[in-house]
């Protein structure tokens, strides 16, 4: 039962109910406003609370876990989950909808975190890489089937039993994870609780944290009103949007499968032209919306990319918290998801406020600028561990003389 494979695969469910819980918003926000009587921007700002919530509840929990038991701290931080999603499908006005999202949002970072950590201690050292590539996709998988399957069953029944699906399948995954999962691992002890925060003295972190928050920021300006564009820019029927948001899933999800290979091939150095890519790709969205035979390809292009940068960066966290900060391993787990929620939540909030001044033109240039930001601080990331690793390379040859 205990066995790697089966752990990876409970691992990889957890994070595919937090990516289904979290993007569903994205494909049933004309379904939301309509029941709450409210705009569409309005259901919009949901995906900007939620990710403000997770970036800063995430590194508070994180730290909370400190020496307990992971087992224990994940058993807890699911089940308010369940409970969040729960309320979520009962909410009988928009801010009672509001404060489900923000309870849901409070655990899911720190879940994140702890599958996280509990694969770096499962898998051996060749097969790491993998299986936080593997667990990132989980959040691809929902993508690619929890986004358009909720789609379909808000636009043929309710929205709220999107909700309760999630909460069943929180449900059995949690029994999975107390099945597996062991149930004596923590972490390193901590001299105290603000110990952790030391590894924020390195550069190559205080920089390495950017890289998440600007990718999804550029991308998030357009992600959020993903709908919108499939049904007023480019009027697709409501059953094509649910296949393109399906085909723009599995984009993501091979683009977060690759990601794992880069990461074994200095994969940092790569997001420079991943970035450089997405820049192009975002700045000529305007410019294609008129045909759907150009802005189609373009939007799953920006689907490919979405997730290429988690398990170069991710590895990078894990790296540089064992040989130098062990004692933060759960926090440095978590630097990947709070900062990529800091990302949707700035670009989501841009995204709604471009929506409403300029329409659906706005949002490509504005994605733009965030991922030109990405690009210029991979450039200076990428020169600042060349000139690390070339000093280290000379010290260690002046040792031997």
């Amino acid at each position: 039962m205990k066995t790697l494979r089966f752990q990876s695969f409970v691992l990889v469910s957890l994070s595919f109910i937090l990516g289904f819980s979290e993007f569903i918003i994205v494909g049933i926000i004309n379904d939301v406003a309509q029941q709450f009587s409210v705009s569409v921007a309005a259901v919009g700002l949901l995906v900007t609370l939620f990710a403000a919530v997770y970036a800063i509840a995430t590194p508070l929990i994180s730290l909370l876990i400190g020496k307990h038991r992971l087992y224990w701290s994940l058993v807890l931080l699911v089940t308010i989950f369940i409970a969040g999603n729960l309320l979520t499908a009962l909410a009988g006005n928009y801010i009672v909808l509001a404060i489900s999202r923000m309870l849901t949002a409070v655990v899911s970072g720190a879940i994140v975190s702890l599958a996280i950590t509990f694969g770096s201690f499962l898998a051996p050292m060749e097969k790491r890489a993998g299986l936080i590539a593997w667990i990132f996709s989980g959040f691809s998988i929902a993508a690619v089937f929890g986004v358009p399957v909720g789609t379909w069953i808000s636009s043929y029944t309710s929205w709220r039993n999107v909700f309760w699906l999630i909460s069943l399948l929180g449900v059995v995954t949690l029994i999975l994870a107390m099945k597996c999962l062991p149930a004596g691992l923590r972490q390193q002890q901590t001299r105290n609780f603000f110990s952790q925060l030391a590894i924020f003295g390195d550069r190559r972190i205080r920089l390495g944290v950017l890289l998440p928050m600007f990718n999804l920021a550029g991308i998030y300006v357009f992600y959020t009103y993903l709908q919108p564009l499939f049904a007023q820019a480019l009027n697709f029927h409501s059953n094509t949007i649910a296949v393109l948001l399906f085909g723009y899933g599995f984009m993501s999800l091979l683009g977060n499968l690759y990601s794992g290979r880069m990461a074994d091939e200095n994969g940092l150095s790569k997001l420079t032209v991943v970035f450089l890519l997405q820049t192009i790709l975002l700045v000529t969205l305007p410019v294609v919306l008129g045909s759907r035979w150009s802005a189609v390809p373009v939007i799953m292009f920006l689907g490919l990319t979405m997730y290429l940068v988690n398990s170069p960066t991710q590895l990078f966290f894990l790296e540089v918290a064992e040989k130098n900060f062990p004692q933060s391993m759960v926090l440095a787990s978590s630097f990947n998801s709070i900062f990529a929620n800091l990302g949707i939540a700035i670009g989501s909030a841009v995204g709604s406020l471009l929506y409403l001044h300029t329409g659906l033109v706005g949002i490509g240039p504005g994605g733009a600028f965030f991922a030109a930001l990405a690009l210029l601080v991979n450039l200076t990331l990428t020169r600042l561990r060349q000139s690390s690793a070339g000093y280290k390379k000379f010290s260690s040859k002046n040792k031997k003389v």
